[in-house]
């Protein structure tokens, strides 16, 4: 077990020999999901939506982000594993130095209550008027286009608590 704490603005934490144990055994299925997903995906660079300090903020990154902010989770019936995107605090200081304050949180969750959209649409609306452009739901696949283009660049919006994909789902992709 290792003991850390936050000072000077390095962060780091307690790690538990169940984590430790945890992460050992879970993080090659973690890679594999990524790797297939990553194999099927139209788009590589991604736009990370979260709530920190009563503030939403998106942070641009490209794939190899998604190894440090993504979890396993079980995906419902029966598809095995789910890649989510879930931030802890510790992942959300990963993606700080690359964010840009979106909104309030007030804000957002005010629009979002009186939207028909949910949660991760109304991220998504947010930042294509961010970037000057006109946004509308679609049903497009992942695997054949992103959700927002610029400047030559396909991005796909993802909002805390966004699931990629499940093992059942790839697997049939493939």
């Amino acid at each position: 077990m290792t003991v850390d704490r936050l000072s000077r603005g390095c962060y780091y934490r307690v790690i538990t020999r169940k984590e430790v144990t945890t992460m050992t055994n879970t993080l090659p299925i973690l890679y594999n999901l990524i790797s297939r997903y990553n194999a099927v995906a139209y788009a590589h660079w991604y736009i990370w939506g979260f709530e920190y300090k009563s503030a939403i903020y998106m942070a641009i990154t490209d794939s190899s982000y998604m190894l440090m902010v993504c979890k396993l989770d079980k995906a419902s019936r029966g598809g095995g594993y789910a890649l989510r995107f879930c931030p802890t605090t510790e992942q959300k200081l990963v993606l700080m130095p690359k964010a840009t304050l979106i909104c309030s949180k007030a804000y957002f969750e005010e629009t979002v209550a009186t939207s028909k959209y949910n949660r991760g649409e109304i991220f998504e609306k947010m930042v294509t008027e961010y970037f000057g452009k006109t946004w509308e739901k679609d049903n497009v696949p992942f695997t054949k286009a992103g959700d927002i283009e610029v400047n030559g660049i396909a991005y796909q919006i993802k909002f805390q608590k966004a699931t990629f994909c499940n093992e059942k789902s790839i697997a049939s992709l493939e």
